[in-house]
C-alpha cells in the first residue's frame, strides 16, 4: 500500500486521492457517507490539496472510524455473524436486519443489495440476529405451503388474494435462468394467525375438492371492492 505524504499534486481525482493516502476504494467512499472526508470542492469532481492534506493529517483517525470490514452482500454478511457469533444465521436475515433498522442497505451491487461493513462490524446484539434470523427466514413455495399446513393450490389463492407475496428472489439451481420465489417466515406467521381465515375448514377440505380459500377476491377484485367501500 503506498504510504501517506503531503500533497504534490494540485488537485486530486477520485482514484488519485485513496491511493496517495494510503486508503482503499471502500475505505475512501465510506469516509465520505459518514463525513469524514468532504466531497469534491474543485471542478470536474476532484479535491483540492487542502483538502487531500487535512485529510493525511487525520489519516489514522480516519482508517480507524471506518473499520476494517467492507460493504458486504447478504451471503457474506450472514457468514460473517453465523462466525463471530457462532450460531445459526438463516437467508434472509440480512435483509430482515434492515428492515429493522440494524443493517442499513448502502449501495447495491448488479442490481444486489450491499450491507453496511461498519454497522455489522460494531454489531453486538446476539438476541436481534436470533430474532431477525427466525423471522427472515426463506422458503420456497412448496415448503411454506408445508409450513402453513396446506396444499400448493390452497397457497396459491392466498397468493392470488394478494394475502401473501414473496419477499425475494433466487435463481434455480436446476436451470439459472428459472426464478424462484421465497417466502418470509414472519408473513406465514402473519397469514396464520389471521381470523379472516378459517383454516381449520381449509385443512381439512379432502384432495380434489375445491378449497374454501377459492372464493377470495383476487388482488385487483379486493382493491375495487376497498376503493368502493370508501366512496
Amino acid at each position: 500500500m503506498p504510504t501517506t505524504t503531503a500533497s504534490t499534486l494540485k488537485t486530486y481525482g477520485p482514484l488519485q486521492f485513496p491511493a496517495r493516502s494510503g486508503l482503499t476504494l471502500w475505505q475512501f467512499s465510506r469516509a465520505q457517507r459518514i463525513g469524514l472526508i468532504p466531497g469534491p470542492d474543485v471542478a470536474g469532481d476532484r479535491w483540492s490539496a487542502a483538502v487531500f492534506d487535512d485529510a493525511i493529517a487525520r489519516i489514522d483517525a480516519i482508517k480507524e472510524a471506518v473499520g476494517t470490514l467492507p460493504d458486504v452482500g447478504a451471503t457474506r454478511a450472514e457468514e460473517h455473524l453465523a462466525e463471530r457469533f457462532n450460531m445459526v444465521v438463516h437467508p434472509g436475515t440480512a435483509a430482515e436486519l434492515d428492515r429493522r433498522g440494524h443493517l442499513p442497505v448502502v449501495g447495491d451491487h448488479k442490481g444486489y443489495p450491499l450491507y453496511c461493513g461498519l454497522a455489522l462490524e460494531n454489531f453486538t446484539d446476539r438476541r436481534k440476529i436470533a430474532r431477525a434470523s427466525t423471522a427472515g427466514q426463506l422458503h420456497m413455495r412448496d415448503a411454506a405451503a408445508r409450513i402453513l399446513g396446506l396444499r400448493a393450490s390452497d397457497f396459491d389463492h392466498l397468493i392470488r388474494a394478494g394475502l401473501l407475496a414473496h419477499a425475494d428472489t433466487a435463481r434455480s439451481s436446476w436451470n439459472k435462468h428459472d426464478v424462484v420465489l421465497l417466502y418470509r417466515q414472519a408473513d406465514l406467521d402473519r397469514i396464520a394467525r389471521s381470523g379472516r381465515i378459517d383454516w381449520d375448514a381449509v385443512r381439512a377440505t379432502p384432495k380434489g375438492h375445491q378449497s374454501p380459500l377459492a372464493a377470495l377476491p383476487t388482488r385487483k377484485a379486493a382493491t375495487r371492492t376497498a376503493k368502493a367501500d370508501t366512496d
